[in-house]
């Protein structure tokens, strides 16, 4: 006999974790299945030491700079495997915080792969043997695998993906990125920082397509100065070993162009990792790879529930989480806490980048009247303090209610401060409601303030916009136009 939970979670990822332990504090008998470690792609592979290298490179940089501050620093080198040290050890940390609230929750940890059976069975392989669970509701929570290109080449030793380049203890001379996401200008930030000659290959007309325009077209130009080479609408053809080099073929102006370099990194994106997951006679509907789902993310299949990057939507760390939050409140017959339709996109670039919501052109497309207030950071008290002067806070808002409904942000601190847009949109709140709470002196966050004044009326630190005062006047046959300009 099998042994009887209310929830199993396949996956202990970030949405998987959260969901086990938020079916537990509310009360069901719980257990969570992963056949590798706690925390998933995020903890392990993906978020936490992508940024834990970001702020060593941060850190680098600014010990680099120090003498614009007055302090003298002679020889600044780095140490590599202590940088690769610090992020395994950033890593391990946080998977034993998130094993230890498994235990203090009372969940049930069980390693192995987990299989979706009929009749709400999960089968479990480990390496001491197999065995079936049951519980009255499942959650699929698996997560995904880096995205490669059907295209010649990508089996060669030195194609790597973003798992494997974490791996890695030493820095590339040279790294060509297939791929203009997230990903890529994250590791771009971090090689070139440290003495890597970066390339840059993006199959769309820019960098970041799904971001602003505006914030797409600085960075570019931010991450060209620093010495990385970056192709837009640049077609790869497939990687050719040459040597102890790689070079990537690529179409750029419909003319065959070449990246060298030690390594190239396949940044496109990611895929469901369903290798496993379903039996035969257990699979629900799937959609190009992905399981279906509704609003409430029931598959097709009574009782089992998929989140996270098993489904259409965001594949983001923090998505994952709230979608887990809501079917385990959802189970237990509470009122959802988290609007999981308002999502915050972050990029760990310098400046940083943050937005939430639909940008100003995204709301012409859509045919919504709306106004934009727009503050350049080096007018901000703070800003010439650290000498991170750089950038803007853009906030869209309704036209005829002030309702706030996009906003994009790229500066210093930009990913924590978004969450107060986060709210906003969430919330449906005006520009004058988020105006109401005062801000503190002197903060990067009194930029948000000075974005939101811009709407109603005009920012404080924010010199007026010139006025134009148009006359013509007719002499003879001739018209004479006249701009007076004050």
């Amino acid at each position: 006999m099998s042994e009887k939970y209310d929830v199993i979670v396949i996956g202990a990822g970030p949405g998987g974790y959260v969901a086990a332990i938020k079916a537990a504090k509310l009360g069901f008998k719980t257990a969570v299945i992963e056949a590798r470690e706690a925390g998933g792609t995020c903890l392990n592979r993906g978020c936490i030491p992508a940024k834990a290298m970001i702020h060593a490179a941060e850190v680098y940089r600014s010990a680099k700079e120090c003498e614009r501050f007055g302090i003298h620093a002679e020889n600044v080198t780095f140490d590599f495997e202590k940088i690769f040290e610090y992020k395994e050890e950033t890593t391990k940390q946080l998977v034993s915080g998130v094993e230890g609230l498994f235990k203090g929750n009372e969940v049930d940890q069980i390693a192995g792969k987990g299989t979706l059976l009929p009749d709400k069975k999960v089968k479990v392989v480990s390496e001491s043997g197999e065995q079936v669970l049951e519980a009255e509701h499942i959650i699929l929570a698996v997560g995904s695998k880096p995205l490669i290109l059907p295209i010649p080449g990508m089996d060669l030793p030195g194609v790597l993906t973003s798992d494997e380049l974490f791996r890695m203890k030493s820095v590339p001379e040279s790294l060509t990125i297939i791929g203009g996401g997230v990903i890529s200008v994250e590791f771009a930030t971090v090689y070139a920082e440290l003495g890597c000659k970066v390339t840059i290959l993006e199959a769309l007309p820019r960098i970041l397509p799904n971001m602003d325009k505006e914030i797409s077209q600085n960075l570019k130009l931010i991450l060209k100065k620093r010495g990385i080479d970056i192709h837009t609408a640049a077609a790869v053809q497939g990687v050719e070993a040459e040597g102890d080099q790689y070079v990537c073929k690529y179409i750029e102006k419909e003319k065959e162009q070449s990246a060298t370099s030690q390594y190239v990194l396949c940044a496109v994106g990611r895929c469901p990792n369903t290798d496993g997951l379903f039996s035969e006679d257990a699979t629900p509907e799937m959609n190009r790879g992905r399981v279906v789902v509704n609003e409430k993310f029931e598959t097709s299949i009574p009782g089992v529930y998929a989140i996270g990057d098993l489904i259409f939507g965001a594949q983001l760390a923090h998505t994952a989480s709230a979608q887990g939050i809501q079917v385990a409140e959802q189970l237990a017959g509470k009122e959802v806490s988290v609007d999981v339709n308002v999502v915050p996109g972050c990029v760990y670039t310098d400046p940083e980048i943050a937005s939430v919501g639909i940008t100003e052109d995204e709301a012409k497309e859509k045919g919504i009247a709306v106004k934009v207030g727009k503050f350049i950071m080096s007018a901000n008290g703070k800003s010439p303090i650290t000498k991170e002067e750089r950038g803007f806070i853009k906030v869209v808002a309704e036209e005829e209610s002030g309702v706030i409904v996009g906003a994009q942000m790229m500066c210093a601190r930009a990913t924590d401060m978004i969450g107060e847009f986060v709210t906003a949109v969430a919330n449906n709140m005006t520009v004058s409601q988020l105006l109401k709470g005062m801000r503190a002196h002197p903060t990067y966050n009194e930029g948000i303030g000075e974005a939101l004044e811009e709407l109603e009326g005009g920012a404080i630190h924010v010199m007026p916009k010139k006025k134009i005062i148009f006359y013509n006047f007719e002499e003879e046959e001739h018209i004479w136009e006249v701009f007076l300009i004050f």
